[in-house]
């Protein structure tokens, strides 16, 4: 598994403003895409689908031309952690492209949350009925009764031949599965400056990590991208 954000040199993910920061460069964002074309899944937080409305795509037409080549989707498949299935039906996530480059997305939740999703199929308000013309279907999985856990996550993936996954967010998620010790590699690109009082989330939350300095993970890579620094950890 695969952990990637952008922070500010103290670690916020964002600001307080209703528009997004920018925190990384197009050169980062293609290497990015690069990273969700050798993947088979891709993961976020219900908090970034909210924030950020993301579709989780493969970006490079030729990058998802080489995946169909080998065999595989041309995007990977997408999956959304949210304990209480809270999620917008509208979300960008959830509506297919014409030419069916999106995947298919699965929600992790809770028990409770999988009554609770709208677009559910044991909702218990809303239902099925209201799914917004050529949207995608997602799957809903409970692997937990009031929570999602991570390994559950990764065990439901693991039957459906996934192998690698990648994590882009929140410091939530973030924090679930590296404190849960199931994170292989972080990739941290750190933009030049700080936010202080007007950072918003942050790149992980107060934890038990086993990432300590007892069991420090190794630098493996740091180069500058334009302005930002891209720092690559992985665990020994």
């Amino acid at each position: 598994m695969i952990v990637s954000a952008a922070m500010s040199i103290d670690g916020f993910l964002d600001d307080v403003s209703p528009e997004r920061l920018m925190l990384s460069n197009a050169a980062d964002f293609d290497r990015v895409d690069a990273v969700r074309a050798s993947v088979d899944a891709i993961a976020v937080g219900a908090g970034t689908v909210r924030a950020d409305d993301p579709r989780l795509l493969v970006r490079s037409a030729e990058r998802r031309e080489e995946r169909l080549a080998g065999g595989r989707p041309a995007t990977p498949l997408r999956a959304v952690i949210s304990p209480s299935g809270r999620l917008e039906p509208g979300a960008r996530l959830f509506n297919r492209d014409a030419d069916d480059a999106a995947g298919p997305v699965v929600v992790y939740t809770s028990t409770e949350g999988a009554r609770t999703f709208p677009l559910g199929p044991d909702a218990d308000e809303f239902g099925p009925a209201t799914w917004p013309e050529g949207s995608a279907h997602p799957e809903v999985v409970a692997v937990g009764e009031n929570a999602v856990a991570p390994l559950a996550v990764l065990e439901d993936l693991a039957r459906r031949g996934i192998g690698r996954v990648l994590v882009e967010g929140g410091g939530i998620v973030h924090t679930a599965f590296m404190s849960a010790d199931l994170v292989d590699e972080v990739h941290l690109v750190v933009a030049p400056f700080l936010l202080g009082s007007a950072g918003g989330p942050r790149f992980v939350h107060a934890a038990a990590f086993p990432q300590s300095p007892d069991r420090p993970l190794k630098l493996v890579e740091a180069r500058a991208i334009g302005e930002v620094a891209l720092l690559v950890y992985r665990r020994d």
